[in-house]
């Protein structure tokens, strides 16, 4: 792989205007694949006076993705998270003893910068304070040289304390403490690395485990066998962080109530690997490392990265470090460059994003655009259109365990991930494809005709779909003690049956086609008693009922029927009096606060296509909300939005997308014009 280069994203896609870095990749140019710059001339629509409000806003929006596309044809904006990541990305460079003082400098400034002023950090923009992102946040800083007596660590360790202290945090901020020895390895739950020997048939097996959660767990079963232990100096130690010294009853989990539950076999079954980790007799120990080093070394991508994902990173890199590879050797060192290519940099700032999502991007703009009336043939759509092409996945992934007739097709939602596509990619890919004149007609057809093929082929049992496998249904695997995020299984979900029927819909299969009616029983069952859909990809059933609601327009369901009406009123009846929508991440705590929270630009965006869609376009509740996104619309045609409004984990990772407080509006705004002639 040759050296990174590196190019500017503008201020109206990230946090803070620094460089991004992209792997050069060696991908094969197709026929028809070569794109040029076009002159400003070429972006503008023909001289005219705009004719409207409502004109004037695609307008300006249209010409904002226009100025912000990147001259390889794709967006990409940034992926914001918490600090977590790049506190991690410290630790993970102090462990390798790859401290660059300058860089880490700026990782601290970012870290600090994100602090509120109560002392605390928190997963998402206006959200409580959270134990282990503070205590991590903490560590790093502490690491970085800063002092326990720094006013912001101060106001750190008070909240830290007042919240029970390290004990009380989760289990991967207990990890990174103990591979410095700030906290006792006994007390972090058992994952063996002989899991890895269990056959595909067993009931429990490595690719019963979420794809995220299976690149992760994978080569940290080789770092919990090993439990290395980097000391560091005393200054830097975070022992404070205890309430009182640690005991050993502090190291045990917390069982519920009742005489019997999942969780509590869960726990006694993790005293008893424990035991089982202390023999000296584990005759499946060396076969088991053995697969495990293999099966990370395979599963690495060309451009450094594992599963397109920091923790899958970061783990791996710390798995073959303790194994023995040092800093040098090729698959480290390609490693460490593919945390790199996730970094934003600026002057006096650095973060480490947990992901990247430049097909994702580049799909939603491509909509956006031809959804406000961009031709076909205009040249901003077949460079992006030629660009997602060339990101095809043609090799088999993970998914083949479970789908092993199945032919690879689709897309990821990084620049490389052959191991890892996924359906919503795919399907809103193909989608945002549909209709744009690339050169190369047959090359785009016969693509689509394999992704739709194997976003089918996804289909699973109950059917729905999930986002990476089939059939990933074992909920009893989020009962374990490791699994205190929840995220262990990638279950079908509504939002993503809907992405899949808005497919179908688009490329002309019937509502009586099998998998679509599959499909429509399980988004049936699954619908909220007050009419709404949980929404597992963004926040949250606003998202969630977008998504069902485009799916059941685009294939054919009658929607006058009882169950869309009670949808469509849910979400009428949670219209702000500014007339947008928002809703607040904390509704996947309390459910009584779906459809609820301050107005944004991508929430509202969500309502009025799923209301459309329905065949609202003429209601005074979309017109309403059309005039909120004009009205807040900026003067360079964008929109602003604090709000995080993407989720990763539902409760525990959630997402601010940059690009969506400007992609959906303009999807929303196109789409009324389209309906309604324009009329205001």
């Amino acid at each position: 792989m040759t050296s990174p280069f590196k190019h500017p994203i503008s201020h109206a896609l990230t946090s803070f205007n620094g460089t991004v870095s992209e792997p050069e990749l060696n991908v094969e140019h197709k026929a028809g694949a070569t794109v040029h710059q076009f002159p400003p001339a070429l972006w503008k629509s023909k001289p005219g006076k705009a004719k409207s409000a409502l004109d004037l806003a695609i307008e300006g929006s249209r010409d904002f993705f226009f100025r912000e596309q990147l001259p390889k044809g794709y967006w990409w904006a940034e992926l914001e998270s918490n600090v977590t990541i790049t506190a991690e990305y410290i630790m993970l460079l102090h462990f390798l003893g790859l401290v660059d003082h300058e860089r880490q400098r700026k990782m601290s400034n970012y870290l600090l910068s994100k602090q509120t002023e109560e002392g605390f950090w928190t997963i998402y923009y206006g959200g409580p304070g959270d134990l282990s992102t503070t205590v991590e946040a903490y560590f790093a800083l502490k690491l970085a040289g800063y002092p326990a007596e720094h006013p912001a660590l101060q106001k750190a360790r008070a909240f830290i304390l007042s919240k029970g202290g390290v004990i009380k945090s989760r289990v991967f901020t207990k990890i990174f403490l103990a591979l410095f020895g700030e906290f006792d390895w006994l007390g972090v739950p058992s994952m063996p690395v002989e899991l890895n020997l269990l056959p595909n048939w067993a009931y429990i097996n490595i690719y019963e485990f979420s794809s995220w959660a299976r690149a992760t767990i994978i080569p940290l079963s080789i770092v919990m066998f090993k439990r290395p232990v980097h000391k560091v100096a005393p200054a830097q130690r975070v022992q404070e962080l205890f309430v009182r010294p640690p005991r050993a009853i502090d190291y045990t989990f917390t069982k519920e109530e009742g005489i019997f539950t999942w969780k509590n076999f869960f726990i006694g079954l993790d005293h008893m690997l424990k035991v089982y980790e202390r023999s000296p007799i584990r005759p499946f120990r060396k076969r088991a490392m053995t697969k495990a080093e293999e099966w990370v070394l395979e599963h690495q991508e060309e451009s450094g990265d594992w599963g397109g994902i920091q923790p899958a990173m970061l783990n791996a890199v710390l798995a073959l470090s303790v194994l023995g590879y040092d800093n040098e050797h090729p698959a480290v060192a390609q490693g460490l460059k593919g945390l790199e290519h996730f970094c934003i940099e600026s002057d006096e700032q650095l973060v480490l994003q947990s992901c990247v999502s430049p097909v994702w991007d580049t799909a939603l703009a491509l909509k956006a655009l031809v959804d406000a009336g961009v031709p076909s043939d205009h040249p901003s759509l077949v460079k992006g259109a030629q660009w997602l092409l060339e990101r095809e996945v043609r090799r088999p992934g993970d998914w083949k365990i479970k789908a092993p007739d199945l032919e690879p097709g689709g897309w990821a939602f990084e620049f490389l991930n052959d191991w890892y596509p996924d359906v919503d990619d795919s399907g809103f890919v193909m989608i945002a494809l549909k209709g744009i004149e690339v050169k190369n007609r047959k090359e785009l057809d016969a693509a689509v005709k394999r992704g739709i093929d194997w976003c089918l082929g996804m289909q699973s049992k109950n059917g729905g779909w999930g986002a990476f496998d089939k059939d990933n249904t074992k909920h009893i695997l989020n009962k374990i003690p490791f699994a205190d995020l929840e995220a262990l299984i990638d279950p079908p979900t509504a939002d993503l049956t809907g992405r899949m029927l808005e497919l179908m819909g688009t490329f002309g299969y019937p509502k009586t086609y099998p998998a679509a009616q599959r499909a429509l029983e399980f988004l049936k069952k699954n619908q909220e008693p007050e009419g709404p859909w949980w929404g597992r990809w963004g926040v949250n059933y606003l998202y969630g009922t977008w998504s069902v609601l485009c799916g059941l327009a685009a294939i054919g369901e009658d929607m006058q029927q009882s169950y869309i009406k009670k949808a469509v009123n849910w979400i009428k009846s949670r219209q702000n009096i500014d007339g947008g929508w928002g809703e607040t991440c904390e509704s996947y705590h309390d459910a009584t606060l779906a459809g609820m929270g301050e107005s944004t630009a991508s929430q509202t965006s969500w309502a009025l296509l799923g209301l459309m869609a329905a065949g609202e376009a003429h209601s005074s509740t979309v017109v309403r909300g059309i005039q909120y996104l004009i009205s807040t619309q900026k003067q360079d045609g964008t929109w602003d939005e604090t709000q995080y409004t993407g989720t990763g984990f539902p409760k525990y990772f959630m997402i601010k997308y940059h690009i969506y407080r400007n992609c959906f509006p303009l999807m929303a705004l196109g789409t009324y014009r389209t309906l309604t002639g324009g009329t205001e």
